[in-house]
């Protein structure tokens, strides 16, 4: 009698473990860039088991711009993806048949920026008419520069554009050669450092505080993987809230898990970047007050106005074409500060 019951035990174990194993959903994760810290919520949640425990076996890759993520869910490759919502627009509104939808946002607040040296005489964006502006054609900050010009009131016109590699940009900037560069604040910050500079040596103006009502980076989805898999969506959802609150409350996690899956990253560089990304971007008055993670509909709805001028759409898409709140967790369970 014994040996059959431990028979039974062993076998009911083995079909416990096939059943966990059955259970767990794959997800394929893009990300918009190579890893840095401020992906820190996906790989902490990789790493520290919350996805695990949501049910979730999570693969993740890097990638090659937010245009490469949403490529890669329209075409199946991957299931989730950090992409800009602004490249989500520019899609949605070419292809209103089958639009593409994020699901959290990462990035309260946009990291695009327009920069200049501190000792230069542009002290005010306005200033930057009859100015040379600097960038690839590529970046953000750069295609969305049209409409940041007009909230500010100037003719976009008037601000020589001037392609260059990205590799050149701040390089350029710091010998003068030109008078300003686009692009995301921490990235341009962490460049000029690197070259032996402070950063006190750059003044740099946020799009979101000169009346661009942009978003910038979240979670979007494939819609055949949003129809198949909505609970997975929740506690993936769920799992990076919770990796949030520890990107925020405790950085070196952030880095760590990081460097976990890219040994390379520089410890030093990595906790300047995560400290501007969740100064600017992250961690801002609105999310305090509301909870990470979720959009004001009406602001998203003008921000879509103001892209579609600056990319010369025709039809610009709704905002519930964009953004899908149903996978959120409640707001009370939302919040990522002490």
């Amino acid at each position: 009698m014994m040996k059959r019951l431990l028979v039974t035990g062993a076998a009911l174990a083995l079909l416990a473990g096939s059943a966990t194993s059955i259970a767990a959903t794959k997800v394929r994760l893009t990300l918009d860039w190579v890893p840095q810290s401020t992906h820190g919520p996906s790989f902490i949640a990789k790493y520290q088991g919350y996805f695990a425990k949501e049910g979730l076996d999570v693969s993740i890759d890097a990638g090659k711009g937010s245009a490469d993520a949403v490529r890669k869910l329209v075409s199946g490759t991957h299931d989730l993806g950090w992409a800009d919502i602004n490249a989500i627009i520019k899609y949605n509104a070419k292809n209103p048949d089958r639009p593409i939808k994020t699901v959290m946002m990462l990035y309260e607040q946009p990291p695009f920026s327009i920069c200049v040296l501190s000792k230069s005489s542009i002290k005010t964006p306005q200033m930057l008419a009859g100015k040379s502006l600097g960038a690839p054609v590529f970046d953000a900050s750069y295609q969305l520069f049209p409409a940041f010009a007009k909230s500010i009131g100037i003719d976009p016109d008037s601000v020589k554009k001037i392609n260059m590699d990205p590799r050149l940009r701040e390089a350029m900037l710091l010998r003068g050669e030109v008078d300003a560069i686009s692009g995301h604040i921490f990235s341009t910050v962490l460049a000029v450092k690197a070259a032996g500079y402070k950063e006190k040596d750059v003044r740099c103006f946020l799009y979101g505080n000169y009346g661009m009502e942009s978003y910038a980076n979240g979670i979007a989805v494939s819609p055949a993987f949003a129809k198949e898999h909505p609970e997975a969506i929740r506690g993936f959802i769920r799992a990076t809230i919770k990796a949030a609150r520890d990107t925020v409350l405790h950085p070196k996690l952030a880095i760590d898990a990081v460097k976990k899956f890219q040994p390379l990253v520089d410890d030093a560089v990595e906790a300047d970047r995560l400290r501007l990304g969740v100064s600017c971007c992250i961690l801002t008055p609105w999310v305090r007050k509301n909870g990470y993670g979720d959009v004001d509909m009406a602001r998203l709805q003008r921000s879509i106005g103001q892209a579609a001028d600056a990319y010369g759409l025709k039809k610009a898409p709704k905002a519930e074409d964009m953004f899908d709140r149903s996978f959120l967790p409640p707001q009370a369970q939302r919040y990522i500060h002490k």
